[in-house]
């Protein structure tokens, strides 16, 4: 374990409860006693002492189903084999497998010979060939010839379920995992078996509750002549479909990404980490030939188990746009134009212009929240040792209430010091155990994927109840049989203070409060949350959106931290880091910095001299107008990125950096777990932290922040601070606001497939993102006289956007939008955030 991981991994909470022990029997399996939990499927038995049972059905987290029957097995005082997959362990059962007995062995192969009579022997192209248990226990436990000599069956192929995933029915031996994976797990039924006897087969999944009620006999006469599905099919538009594919146990489900682009023995697999959300799932890159082709969901039961989002599974082709940075550029002084530089030129021309407005009014830094740990401990100690400043915000998203007169600007600030920094209060295990749990501020669909997959299982497993304070019942929370406590963007604080059912549900010990950072813009929501937490003993989890965002804290990318959450204000703590880094006393700067919308502020009127910024894109800003405008003011820029972002665009100086699979790293995922990582594929690509340090040299100072392992030890060699752990805020609650006639209050939250850079040019993954709409009460749409489907449009002084209209059960006064998805860029077009107050008409009438 290295050193980062000592003093940041997530450790098991101690009030969780002990487990009663698990009764027991004994059994033999092969002349071996064992003794197993009482219950426990014979199949995994012989698994644990090392006995491998063909399957294709099995799954170890999908309910026992016996469809494929491969699995049989030969128990004593039993008529005829027993399929191992679904029988309970019993005192005194042996068992004999296909090892032993001769029964279970003609059995399997009975069964494997019936799978292959309509089964295309097509391994060579298949994408499945070369990693297929078809293909394996074929071998294994087929027979060495064939009795069937009549044509297969054939189907036209491949079938489109969605843009992204592909079904070549031929290929498919009904093991129902898919459909047991999207029913169970995912909780999007899009996927069923279809038709009864020789007929079946798997298909989209059609019934009179989802609208589409279909009187057909078979499934071609349905609407398969087309490649896509039409206007009257039900795509598999599910976020988890991937997964679909990664467990389908042949080649009927494939990926149209990686379909026919590889063999798999000839790619070169590296364990990954993913970088769109903190959920901190692992991940499996495949690549070949310098390219990746994949990436698998990595098996991992304390976090992601053995599944992951679409994003995090099809989301890498970012790292191939056309618009990549590759080498350094300077802006000519002549042209203004910019052109490509050497190294020793871009680092010399960046180091001159820092120095100048360092000396100045001084230099912001704005660092984004997709870097890894130690790319913001890196930007955490450039800031300080170098530029002198602490004028460094890792948020790139509105952080304070848009309202001029709130005393909110600092809360969330003072949350993260009181309440995260430095804490493993909550771990997936904890949500796998809770009692009760809470939500506000958060769409774990949409927001953490494998989140709402572990709240989705504990509702299945043990219908733990769940209480969401938002503006309606999304299908995410709907899923987890969330009971919706409606909730104006801006009355959240108030909520959490008042309401019963929270107070009585987070009084439960083990009971989890879950808030997410839209509550950064809401008045008091977060004091409330860590008020009520300590009222009740309820334990309160902090969950961002992004990959980087809590390792950032811990780093010290923010305005009020230093890393290892030492406060800026705190003497103690500024001497122990200047000791640790063998700085004199007294050099770190002692002043709070500003949060990010002030220097963007400060940037706009000239209040500081110089930026640095480190991907982040201004459209994820609460005004990207705004932000722009001080790009362009201010009088110096250096950009650190991957591709040509707006900011390059006008940077004075950009610095090319890696994407994830080009470099090594570690993210801190919402628990404070760590998630470290290797290079998957070996460039010349540098990382933040290796520029940063090439960027001090050329002011005299050595970071030793060049190597991301020589960081993780610094890191985890820094001493424990002494400081006492700031008091948690206590701004007062805040109240929603209250439109006049022809307005609403705006809630908005980012869909997971949206319009973020991550996702450019990707219009295959694009193809599955839910639709863009604008939801609408029905009162709202009777007094606009809109229905289902008909143009709304939402506007403020800045612009407008006009959508197909919604009618969806929520407050009359609230008007729903996507945040970041096509024709719905709130922050760019509306200028505004959650909780502000829009005008809603018909199509063409609010602006």
């Amino acid at each position: 374990m290295t050193d980062l991981e000592k003093s940041t991994q997530a450790v098991p909470s101690a009030t969780a409860p002990t487990p009663p022990p698990v009764p027991t029997v004994k059994l033999t399996i092969d002349g071996i006693e064992v003794e197993a939990p009482k219950g426990e499927l014979v199949i995994r038995t012989a698994e644990r002492l090392g006995i491998a049972i063909p399957r294709f059905c099995d799954h170890p987290l999908l309910a026992p189903a016996g469809a494929c029957r491969q699995c049989l097995v030969d128990i004593e005082g039993q008529r005829k084999p027993v399929a191992s997959c679904t029988q309970p362990v019993a005192d005194g059962m042996v068992v004999r497998t296909q090892l032993t007995s001769s029964v279970a062995k003609k059995a399997q192969e009975g069964i494997m010979e019936f799978l292959l009579i309509n089964h295309p022997l097509d391994c060579p192209m298949c994408d499945k060939g070369g990693e297929c248990p078809l293909q394996n226990q074929a071998m294994s436990t087929g027979r060495t010839d064939t009795r069937f000599h009549d044509h297969k069956r054939e189907y036209e192929k491949p079938i489109n379920i969605s843009t992204q995933v592909l079904l070549d029915r031929e290929r498919c031996v009904l093991c129902q995992r898919c459909t047991r994976f999207s029913e169970e797990i995912a909780g999007d039924k899009f996927i069923d078996l279809m038709d009864r006897g020789s007929a079946e087969q798997i298909g989209i999944f059609r019934d009179a509750a989802f609208g589409h009620p279909r009187d057909h006999s078979t499934i071609d006469e349905l609407a398969y002549e087309q490649q896509q599905p039409d206007a009257d099919d039900d795509p598999f538009n599910s976020y988890f479909s991937g997964n679909t594919v990664q467990i389908c146990p042949v080649g009927a489900l494939t990926g149209a990404q990686y379909r026919f682009r590889s063999r798999p023995f000839d790619l070169v697999s590296t364990p990954s980490a993913c970088e769109h959300c903190a959920a901190g799932c692992s991940q499996r890159t495949d690549w070949r030939r310098g390219k990746v082709l994949r990436r698998l969901a990595g098996d991992d039961p304390q976090v992601n188990e053995e599944w992951n989002c679409d994003k995090g599974r099809w989301g890498f082709q970012y790292a191939n746009a056309t618009d990549r940075i590759t080498e350094p550029m300077v802006r000519d002084r002549k042209t203004g134009e910019l052109r490509t530089a050497s190294w020793p030129e871009a680092l010399s021309v960046a180091a001159e212009g820092l120095r100048r407005a360092r000396e100045r009014k001084g230099v912001g830094v704005l660092t984004g929240g997709r870097l890894t740990v130690e790319d913001a401990y890196a930007y955490a100690k450039f800031s300080r040792v170098v530029l002198g400043t602490n004028d460094i915000d890792f948020r790139s998203r509105p952080v304070r209430s848009a309202d001029p007169a709130s005393r909110s600007i600092n809360e969330e600030q003072d949350f993260l010091a009181s309440s995260v920094v430095g804490t493993h209060h909550v771990t997936y295990a904890d949500v796998d155990a809770a009692p009760a749990v809470v939500i506000v501020g958060l769409e774990p669909e949409e927001e953490c994927p494998i989140l709402f997959l572990r709240l989705r299982k504990a509702y299945n497993k043990r219908a733990v109840p769940v209480y969401a304070l938002a503006p309606f019942a999304s299908p995410g929370f709907t899923k987890i049989g969330a009971t919706l406590i409606p909730t104006v963007p801006g009355d959240e604080a108030a909520a959490l203070a008042s309401n019963e059912a929270v107070s009585t549900a987070l009084g439960i010990e083990g009971a989890l409060l879950i808030v997410g950072e839209r509550l950064a813009t809401v008045p008091g929501a977060l004091s409330a949350a860590a008020a009520l937490a300590a009222r009740t003993g309820a334990r309160l989890a902090w969950v961002p959106r992004r990959a980087g965002d809590r390792g950032a804290i811990e780093a010290g990318c923010l305005p009020n931290l230093l890393p290892g959450g030492r406060p800026v204000l705190d003497a103690a703590g500024r001497a122990e880091l200047a000791q640790a880094w063998d700085l004199e006393s007294g050099v770190l700067p002692n002043r709070l910095g500003r949060d990010t919308d002030h220097i963007i502020e400060a940037a706009a009127h000239e209040r500081l001299d110089a930026l640095v910024v480190a991907g982040v894109d201004p459209a994820d800003l609460a005004d990207p107008r705004a932000a722009e405008d001080a790009l362009d003011r201010v009088g110096f820029l250096v950009s650190i990125e991957l591709r040509r972002s707006a900011v390059a665009r006008r940077a004075d100086v950009v610095f090319p950096i890696a994407p994830v699979a080009e470099k090594a790293g570690s993210f801190l995922n919402w628990e404070g777990r760590v998630r470290s990582f290797e290079r998957v594929l070996n460039t010349p690509a540098m990382t933040d932290a290796r520029v940063l340090d090439a960027l001090a040299r050329e002011f005299g100072v050595e970071l030793g922040v060049g190597d991301p392992a020589s960081v993780r030890r610094e890191m985890g060699s820094l001493p424990s601070t002494t400081a006492a752990r700031p008091a948690a805020p206590a701004v007062t609650a805040g109240h929603a606001a209250r439109p006049a006639d022809g307005e609403a209050v705006l809630a908005t939250w980012h869909q997971l497939i949206d319009s973020g850079s991550l996702l450019d040019g990707d219009d295959i993954l694009k193809g599955t993102a839910r639709p863009t709409l604008v939801r609408l009460s029905k009162e709202a749409a009777a007094r606009l006289g809109v229905a289902e489907g008909d143009a709304v449009t939402v506007g403020t002084d800045r612009g407008a956007l006009t959508m197909p209209a919604a009618i969806t059960d929520l407050p009359d006064s609230v008007v729903w939008l996507p945040t970041n998805s096509p024709g719905s860029g709130v922050h760019r077009t509306l200028g505004v955030a959650s909780g502000a107050v829009v005008r809603i008409s018909a199509e063409g009438g609010a602006r």
